[in-house]
């Protein structure tokens, strides 16, 4: 016998199938994530009229959370952080984006998450005019640790348009770190997101990366791992020390995050190249992983990251990449007995897909069954607005019915939380060393019995951590050397003594 569901009734089911269980919720209030990508190359968060605007539409749409681009390159939409304000005439003098739109946002029961391109550092042959801009600093015309530039097997150091920070120099790695944290400490943000948190493009399809070669990072590869000379961009211990570097810097900026505001989420617009992998195993040869160096999956795995926001960039109406698009939202899916409190988001193109596909998609994610849906952009609503046959204010209000309307995948209000501080129990350490280099030490994470239950490496200034340690008392091991046996609480990230080794 064949049975037909309305609409609200199949959308209802929907929600109920995908919602997380670990944070109660109304039962007329599912827990699904609603984000909306606002990058900052065009009007969004630019003036107080805009964010008005902005925030009336994601309150109609019935989107709760905001990616908000905070940081371009090397400079912050905001007036209080580490890096310079953006010197964009768009914006008045004085004028805090960032700080406007959280007043605005909160107001309405939305989160704002600070979204900062974590590499890439400026884009233009005039130099920023800000002479502490980090381009000024430690780009083109510096020399020995002062560049920080990422460089290509060839000497090439502009991936595309952009320069970059190399993940595998310490002092650019602490640079990128303080980015984050000084953004939360200077404001009420739900959440920090990392996008190209990676090394850059241009590479052969598949791999393997060609980029890392900034000369103090080769330094350090040779110190730690015992190499010489200059190693091919296919080399496998090359390889996977840059993908370490990128691993570190993730973990060492969540943890920081999280030492000031446990509750706020870390979270990651990841790349999802091709088509997606069917196990574990694969995903050791997916084009993330070979191609820019990006292992999200053991970010998710070792719990530095609340939000996975798959930048599941496919069009629904090409059979190829609609494949791919459930590819990824199973393997996706796939992570969670692994890491149940990590939250995987399907992060999605609506800039190259037409309204209906981008419903197809909502409903696609649901089914897959993660926590939520993105759309990349607000300002590019769909693909015809992104081809210039449209405008964003033509596109929008129809949009938002599509979505939020009777019928819509959003009709019903959800809601989403941030991060339980209660859950949070990690530490974070650092080596000091009497000889030899800092990084790429070996740190084992032992129960009270002595068995492993984890393993990360130092990274340049010598710093490891472990987020969401099991209950009872844990040991660290650092290159053989056993530390005190500790018991870190709930509800915070435990700073411990330096371990002094030889």
């Amino acid at each position: 016998m064949t049975h037909k569901l309305t609409a609200a009734l199949l959308t209802s089911l929907l929600l109920a199938a995908c919602s997380p269980t670990s944070e109660p919720t109304e039962p007329s209030q599912p827990q699904e994530l609603r984000g909306l990508w606002i990058d900052a190359f065009g009007p969004g968060i630019k003036t107080s009229a805009e964010i008005d605007s902005l925030v009336s539409t994601a309150k109609a749409m019935k989107v709760n959370v905001l990616f908000a681009q905070i940081g371009r390159r090397g400079d912050c939409y905001c007036n209080n952080a580490a890096m310079p304000r953006t010197d964009d005439p768009a914006v008045p003098a004085e004028f805090d984006p960032l700080a406007d739109l959280i007043t605005k946002a909160h107001a309405q029961g939305i989160q704002v998450h600070a979204w900062i391109i974590t590499t890439a550092i400026w884009n233009s042959t005039t130099p920023p005019s800000d002479p502490a801009h980090a381009f000024n600093a430690h780009g083109l015309g510096t020399t020995g640790r002062d560049n920080w530039l990422m460089v290509k097997n060839d000497g090439t150091t502009r991936g595309g348009n952009d320069w970059l920070l190399d993940p595998g120099h310490p002092d650019a790695a602490e640079y990128i770190r303080n980015m984050y944290v000084s953004v939360v400490n200077n404001y009420d943000v739900d959440g920090i997101q990392f996008d190209r948190v990676r090394y850059t493009d241009f590479n052969p399809v598949g791999g393997p990366s060609t980029w890392g070669y900034n000369l103090t990072a080769l330094e350090r590869y040779r110190a730690e791992t015992g190499a010489t000379g200059t190693p091919l961009p296919e080399d496998a211990g090359w390889s996977a020390w840059r993908m370490q570097q990128v691993t570190n810097l993730v973990r060492e900026t969540a943890l920081a995050v999280k030492a000031v505001k446990p509750d706020v989420s870390v979270n990651a617009a990841t790349i999802t190249y091709g088509a997606g992998p069917a196990s574990q195993a694969e995903w050791l040869e997916s084009r993330p992983y070979t191609e820019v160096l990006q292992d999200w999956v053991t970010w998710v795995k070792e719990g530095y990251l609340d939000v996975n926001v798959m930048m599941n960039y496919k069009r629904d109406f090409v059979a190829d990449q609609a494949l791919w698009y459930d590819q990824w939202n199973q393997f996706a899916a796939s992570l969670k007995p692994e890491a149940p409190e990590v939250h995987q988001v399907s992060g999605t193109a609506i800039y190259l897909n037409d309204q209906a596909s981008t419903v197809s998609q909502i409903n696609k994610a649901r089914l897959a069954g993660l926590s939520g849906w993105a759309g990349y952009s607000y300002r590019t609503p769909d693909k015809d607005v992104n081809a210039g046959t449209r405008t964003k204010e033509e596109v929008l209000p129809e949009l938002t019915a599509r979505l939020s309307g009777a019928g819509g995948p959003f009709e019903r209000e959800a809601h989403w939380n941030r991060p339980s501080a209660a859950k949070l129990r990690a530490v974070s350490g650092q080596v000091t060393v009497a000889s030899g280099p800092l990084g790429g030490r070996v740190v084992r994470l032992l129960d009270e019995s002595g068995q492993e239950v984890a393993r990360t490496q130092t990274d340049g200034q010598g710093r490891y951590g472990f987020m969401r340690l099991p209950l009872g008392v844990v040991q660290i091991e650092v290159d053989g050397v056993t530390g005190l046996k500790v018991t870190p609480p709930s509800g915070k990230v435990t700073l411990l003594s330096p371990t002094a080794l030889p």
